[in-house]
């Protein structure tokens, strides 16, 4: 993507910023506007998204279960633990 990468330095040499042309820095912020992207949350929040999402999964695949039993759906060594 980047053709031309210039890096900016502080006083012992070490980088601390990048130059980006133009047209690849408009790329760059064109995808934060997307709003499919979860650029905004932290690593907690990201986290916790995460988990109550396969929460909600897994709590979908229990009522099927639990529905599928109810209707005596599930074959006999499914309902009985060993």
């Amino acid at each position: 993507m980047v053709q031309d990468v210039r890096y900016v330095t502080d006083e012992a040499g070490e980088r601390v910023a990048v130059l980006l042309d133009l047209a690849t820095y408009h790329k760059l912020t064109a995808a934060r506007s997307d709003s499919e992207l979860l650029t905004g949350l932290s690593h907690d929040e990201l986290v916790a998204l995460a988990e109550s999402a396969l929460s909600l999964s897994t709590q979908n695949q229990l009522h099927d279960l639990l529905n599928r039993n109810a209707e005596g759906e599930l074959p006999e060594d499914d309902t009985n633990p060993t």
